[in-house]
């Protein structure tokens, strides 16, 4: 009996795939053929695990060597059964996103400490530095970049790029931005189990024409919730800032908020802490300050955990103006509150440069659904 190990493949190129429409050789479903004497040994590995599959495919395999090649062979078949896990259309899938070369998360424990402003104020002074600079509005429960940008009766339009329909970002003050407020209601409140929320994140991310960017600034909602395990998924974030005031409810909430980026399967570097409404200076008394939420809060947290203190913003009236009608403060020249955001905004940048000096690029989180803990 003299046959080549060439013909055992050729008749199992007559053999179709289970669901698949494709040969056992031609969707790489056959692993190995080992032959000596009149015996052949055939690995397969299928995806049907049914008992049903797997005797069918063994009982054509052995039918087509015996047709095709020689009846005497003696064939032994190994089915093997590897399960593909469809992908949840509803995970944000993690990958880097094109031309853009920092992504920053701006982050707090807690609500109503001032993110959104620290957000869109540090975009503005970006910006005003020279850098391109996009936001992602990713605080899905309360979008609010849109007003703080003017914007709010805008809707993006689709641009089509290399043959695919994307969204263009809105453009205001110089910054790239998008927002689920662009495509909700807002008398209405938004109500969204989790799987929703990153469908839309994932929309908002990846089918969205960003362009060349130095920087993308992602406001997350307060928290660590899910949201922030998805975005944490879906694109390497190289650093993360927390926001803060003085007091100590918000501080501990804040400390929560920094271990979350910090924790081993995350491992997102912390670039820093921001202390907004550090101190109230009334007009009438420009050279006194008051600590109404407690002094230096923020500065000692990053320093008991070894983070840097990327400066304090006060509690002044014109912030909140400023943010309510869509201009932000950092739009002014040479005032102290926009001299403020442009000190914080280039420590930010000074460590960022260090984290990137030292550091390996941040990888995307993946997680393993079976034990439901994070792992690189």
């Amino acid at each position: 009996m003299s046959f080549k190990k060439q013909d055992i493949y050729k008749a199992l190129e007559t053999i179709t795939a289970p669901g698949e429409g494709k040969s056992l050789i031609e969707n790489e479903n056959v692993t190995n053929v080992v032959s000596f004497g009149n015996e052949v040994i055939v690995d397969v590995t299928i995806s049907n695990p049914s008992l049903q599959a797997k005797k069918k495919v063994e009982v054509e395999i052995m039918k087509a060597i015996h047709e095709h090649v020689d009846q005497k062979i003696d064939v032994k078949v190994n089915v093997k059964v590897e399960v593909q896990q469809k992908e949840n259309p509803n995970q944000i899938r993690g990958k880097e996103i094109p031309n853009i070369q920092n992504i920053i998360a701006i982050a707090s424990g807690k609500g109503g400490v001032g993110k959104s402003t620290i957000t869109s104020n540090m975009a503005v002074s970006l910006a005003k530095m020279g850098f391109k600079v996009g936001v992602l509005d990713a605080d899905v429960y309360g979008p609010s970049q849109h007003l703080m940008f003017d914007v709010e009766r805008e809707k993006p339009l689709a641009v089509n790029v290399n043959g695919r329909s994307k969204m263009k970002p809105i453009e205001s003050y110089g910054v790239k931005l998008l927002s689920l407020g662009f495509f909700t209601d807002p008398s209405q409140a938004v109500i969204w189990r989790g799987p929703m929320a990153s469908k839309a994140l994932n929309q908002l991310i990846f089918d969205a024409d960003w362009g060349e960017l130095d920087f993308l600034l992602i406001d997350l909602p307060p928290g660590t919730g899910d949201v922030h395990l998805s975005i944490v998924q879906a694109v390497p974030i190289n650093g993360a800032v927390v926001v803060s005031t003085p007091q100590n409810i918000a501080l501990a909430d804040a400390k929560k908020g920094v271990a979350m980026f910090k924790q081993e399967s995350i491992n997102v570097p912390v670039l820093g802490i921001v202390e907004n409404m550090a101190y109230f200076t009334p007009a009438e008394l420009p050279n006194n300050k008051y600590y109404i939420f407690g002094e230096g809060g923020a500065k000692n947290l990053a320093e008991d955990i070894e983070t840097s203190f990327l400066g304090e913003i006060p509690l002044v009236q014109s912030i909140r103006e400023a943010g309510d009608v869509g201009h932000p403060v950092a739009l002014q020249e040479n005032t102290p509150l926009a001299d403020a955001f442009t000190e914080v905004t280039k420590e930010m940048v000074s460590q960022l440069l260090k984290r990137n000096a030292n550091l390996p690029p941040t990888e995307v989180v993946r997680i393993t659904t079976m034990s439901g803990c994070s792992t690189k």
